[in-house]
């Protein structure tokens, strides 16, 4: 057991951190640091991998992963923003409108598209205004970045053309839903919408998508076991589940995350009581020592015990709700992973206090920055900032390389993988930087300790 070790690693490292106070040149400075990690990266996509989607670290060159369509530019987009760069961003959204089909022959993932394209498009078109483009009359009900965002939307609606109502996972943007697709998704895949489309229907004026979204999730919210829990994988015609592990990690994650973010941004109590429902049967059956675990939909037993890299978001949901005493012990047990290896494993054995065989990697995730960035903005405590502080150290010590930041294939060893995903860009790094910056436009006009802010989903919107 490693368990003990953990303990007391975690000890040292809050009476550590706790001690430092950060000053306003303290944030000024890291914020620097933390602008010079953004274009590293970003200056090495374009000078080597753009147009492809992804940047390749390690052999300096590009890869389309998602779609074909300059992912990572599109991604990033709002990030320059918040980094104070509007002449770039700028630049890139009038390349993005010169560049960008969406009409192409190629088989794109209807989550990912969702969540890093539409995502990334609306996110830069609602922040135009502050970019210093030239807004059309009607903004923000109109726009190219807006049109674009509509544009990858419609490609993905005939995915919900279902019995059900929930997505297939997989779309032609083409020729639109094989008839060979497989019917099961997760359920991440099926709940993880409604920010996005809601958005889309309120400005364009179209309930399609807002229709559609909440279609899906009110299916799936009836799927949902006698003791109130979802599994993660369902069959989207017949309502079956196919995978029976229920749990807050990969798979499942997002919805999660929605129907508290649709909740606060659409004032929707049905959202915030289908995730309160949802909290309850979660702190009933999972919760272990302020771990969450794994168990079976429908008895509640205990299939794996093991933390998920992904679930590190859920701190930062909890303490949007002002459940803070719980987010602090949860948070506290994530960090002691990272402090552990220099970043958060795929998968971590809580039992035996060490990673998962063949889960050791670390991919540049933004969740556990995600939640340092809305618990110092709920508690003002600056251990957050040391924390955050580590994250970035921790970050350049091991994955920088000549041409950008290289995912972590092994944490043990620190061996590295020849990829760097676009949400390094468009959400770990944003995150980080915001986590730093007390007064930036994004946090509303609030101070640290008001918990008055709320950031956007997954794209980073």
């Amino acid at each position: 057991m490693r368990a003990p070790v953990c303990a007391a690693l975690l000890l040292w490292l809050l009476s550590d951190a706790a001690s430092r106070q950060f000053s306003e040149e303290d944030m000024a400075a890291v914020r620097q640091r933390i602008k010079s990690m953004f274009y590293h990266a970003y200056n090495s996509y374009l000078d080597n991998a753009f147009p492809y989607d992804e940047l390749r670290p390690l052999t300096c060159d590009g890869h389309d992963t998602w779609g074909s369509f300059s992912l990572t530019l599109i991604d990033a987009l709002d990030t320059l923003l918040v980094l104070g760069n509007r002449t770039e961003f700028q630049r890139v959204a009038s390349l993005l409108q010169d560049t960008v089909d969406f009409d192409i022959d190629v088989n794109a993932s209807v989550f990912e598209t969702n969540i890093r394209v539409v995502g990334g498009l609306l996110s830069a078109h609602l922040l135009s205004g502050r970019g210093g483009m030239d807004l059309e009359p009607g903004w923000p009900c109109s726009g190219p970045l807006l049109r674009m965002a509509e544009d990858a939307a419609r490609k993905l609606l005939p995915a919900f053309q279902t019995p059900t109502g929930m997505p297939y996972g997989t779309i032609n943007l083409l020729y639109g839903v094989s008839p060979t697709e497989t019917p099961v998704t997760c359920t991440a895949g099926v709940g993880t919408f409604i920010l996005e489309f809601a958005t889309l229907s309120r400005l364009t004026g179209d309930p399609t998508f807002e229709n559609a979204a909440r279609r899906a999730m009110s299916a799936l919210w009836r799927t949902r076991s006698d003791i109130g829990l979802v599994g993660n994988h369902v069959d989207i015609v017949t309502q079956k589940w196919v995978a029976q592990d229920a749990g807050i990690g990969a798979g499942v994650d997002s919805y999660f995350e929605y129907l508290v973010k649709g909740a606060i941004m659409l004032q929707d109590q049905d959202l915030l009581n289908m995730f309160h429902a949802y909290d309850r049967a979660i702190q009933n059956y999972t919760r272990f020592d302020d771990w969450y675990l794994w168990v079976q939909m429908h008895k509640g037993t205990v299939t794996m015990p093991v933390f998920q890299s992904l679930e590190a978001f859920w701190p930062g949901l909890q303490s949007l709700l002002g459940n803070l005493d719980g987010a602090v012990r949860t948070f506290q047990n994530y960090y002691s992973v990272w402090r552990q290896f220099g970043g958060l494993p795929e998968f971590y054995s809580i039992p035996q206090g060490y990673t998962v065989d063949k889960r050791e990697g670390y991919p540049l995730r933004p969740e556990l920055i995600e939640s340092a960035m809305y618990l110092f903005r709920a508690t003002g405590d600056h251990t957050y900032l040391q924390l955050g502080l580590d994250a970035l150290e921790s970050i350049e010590r091991i994955t920088k390389t000549p041409c950008g930041y290289a995912s972590v294939k092994d944490l043990r060893d620190h061996q590295l993988d020849n990829r760097m995903e676009s949400f390094f860009l468009a959400e770990t790094i944003k995150y980080l930087y915001l986590l730093f910056d007390p007064a930036h436009f994004l946090h509303g006009g609030g101070r640290e300790g008001d918990g008055s802010w709320e950031e956007g989903g997954e794209g980073g919107q």
